[in-house]
């Protein structure tokens, strides 16, 4: 008889994500964890105290997959790779949407990946008033694009073209959304996704005029 490997904690939050990624964050419980390691629901309470744990364990384990940032990497250099790396995690890891920010006991690597964020701007002259509004633009802008992206009406595969080919929008009655769909839309392989980098360079743009600004304050240059 083959002999069933042990469990541990590292496979528990393995599985714990696999089912998550399958069902849902609503789907993740310790039976459903447990079934899918073929154990049972009693013997991962050696592991993890409960679901709450585990929960607070599947959203660190998110965060692990984000590389720590370099202090003294260019803070746009950094902002950048990190939006990109996040939209990806968030788009396989769709669960994680509601939960990354929402644990009142935050592991490890949420805690290191948080205060490398602040210390690359920090480092390039963000002071921290400046360095907090930025980090939480950042993080609206990442999680609500990641959002939408998720829950638009058409998929890659469908394409924007044939959705907006369905709507049949009267330029009479909505002259603007016709223009629009008309002018970058229709037979122009649009692709929402693209937007990401158009708006990440709007909040960039304008966080680097607030950091010239009070560089300039301060009698500092950047």
């Amino acid at each position: 008889m083959a002999q069933r490997t042990p469990l541990s904690r590292e496979r528990i939050i393995a599985a714990a994500m696999q089912v998550a990624d399958d069902g849902g964050l609503a789907a993740v419980s310790m039976r459903s964890v447990a079934k899918a390691l073929g154990a049972e629901a009693m013997s991962l309470y050696h592991h993890v105290s409960g679901k709450e744990e585990l929960l607070d364990l599947l959203a660190d384990a998110a965060f692990d997959e984000i590389p720590l940032l370099e202090v003294g990497t260019p803070w746009r250099t950094a902002m950048t790779s990190r939006a990109d790396i996040m939209r990806a995690v968030l788009k396989q890891h769709s669960w994680a949407l509601g939960l990354l920010e929402s644990r009142s006991n935050p592991g490890q690597a949420v805690m290191r990946h948080h205060d490398r964020v602040l210390g690359v701007l920090r480092h390039d002259g963000f002071d921290l008033a400046l360095a907090a509004h930025a980090y939480s633009a950042l993080d609206a802008y990442i999680y609500g694009f990641v959002l939408t992206e998720l829950n638009l009406p058409f998929t890659p595969d469908v394409g924007a073209d044939a959705f907006a080919e369905g709507l049949e929008l009267p330029a009479e009655e909505y002259p603007h959304l016709a223009e629009m769909l008309e002018q970058m839309v229709l037979g122009h392989d649009y692709d929402y996704g693209d937007e990401f980098g158009y708006g990440l360079d709007l909040v960039l743009d304008q966080l680097e005029l607030r950091l010239v600004g009070q560089l300039g304050r301060t009698g500092l240059h950047p």
